[in-house]
């Protein structure tokens, strides 16, 4: 299962380390640290920071990487219309009660006065 955190994936650095998907990103971190010259002819996908190709493989892995859809589908989302409401208030944003009431206080006076 892809969603399963506790699943192993392999890492793109040392293929020996097989690591818990839930820890994925942290190892990654720290095997680039450890590795630094295997790091180097790696490129990271735009998609998906983990996925990790080799340098000379980054445009064929950006036509099949099965992340890209998800983006698209959000810059699609994006570019969609905003709701009728925005367009013709113009903002939305309301500000809070405000429960404070700073002339009341002056005019009561304060029992103790602030010191640095």
């Amino acid at each position: 299962d892809v969603l399963d955190p506790e699943r192993l994936i392999q890492c793109p650095l040392v293929k020996h380390h097989l690591i818990r998907a839930r820890r994925f990103p942290y190892h990654l971190v720290k095997c680039k640290e450890s590795n630094p010259e295997i790091a180097k002819k790696l490129a990271t996908c735009p998609f998906n920071a983990r996925h990790l190709v080799p340098q000379a493989d980054l445009s064929d892995h950006i036509m099949k990487c099965n992340d890209k859809a998800f983006v698209e589908q959000d810059v699609v989302s994006r570019s969609c219309e905003p709701p009728q409401e925005q367009l013709n208030n113009g903002s939305t944003w309301q500000a809070p009660p405000c429960a404070e009431d700073w002339e009341t206080e002056l005019l009561e006076g304060s029992e103790s006065t602030f010191v640095w």
